[in-house]
């Protein structure tokens, strides 16, 4: 005669049902303004290297696939923006500062946007840069994508 399952029926199905419901289990919402301000750091730490003379540490927060779009062709790969970049870092003194003042997270919590003044070294408004950051691990955000736009006269503050 061959052996029964020690399970009834009615157990079998709720174990499965319940295997089904747990795979069905929607996560929760990211944080959105926890990782708004991750991003904000973040930035105001990528503008600090700037400030402090380390090209080393702007690399750091540049996405291996980055594109900056700084001159005619746009710069393609971390390595490629590091090498265009590196001119900025030269002089003792920053060519240029920059701080957000609009910061967005999707609602993924997978990409942002972030937007602020750029200033020259007497501090007068000279151009907007926009920057696309992803987020590459729990904490860890890298710019994808940075373009900056020079700002009118009656625009500069």
């Amino acid at each position: 005669m061959p052996r029964r399952s020690p399970l009834a029926p009615d157990a079998v199905l709720a174990a499965v049902f319940s295997a089904v419901l747990a795979g069905c289990a929607t996560p929760p919402p990211p944080d959105l303004a926890a990782l708004r301000e991750q991003v904000v750091a973040a930035e105001r730490a990528f503008a600090r290297t700037m400030a402090d003379r380390d090209h080393a540490a702007f690399g750091r927060h540049v996405a291996e696939d980055t594109i900056f779009y700084t001159g005619a062709t746009p710069l393609r790969g971390r390595a490629a923006v590091m090498e265009g970049w590196k001119r900025f870092y030269e002089s003792p003194k920053a060519p240029f500062s920059w701080e957000p003042d609009q910061v967005e997270v999707l609602a993924s919590g997978e990409l942002a946007h972030s937007s602020g003044p750029v200033r020259n070294p007497e501090g007068k408004v000279v151009a907007r840069f926009n920057s696309v950051w992803r987020q590459e691990s729990p904490g860890v955000w890298r710019v994808v994508f940075d373009r900056g736009e020079p700002v009118c006269e009656p625009c500069a503050k």
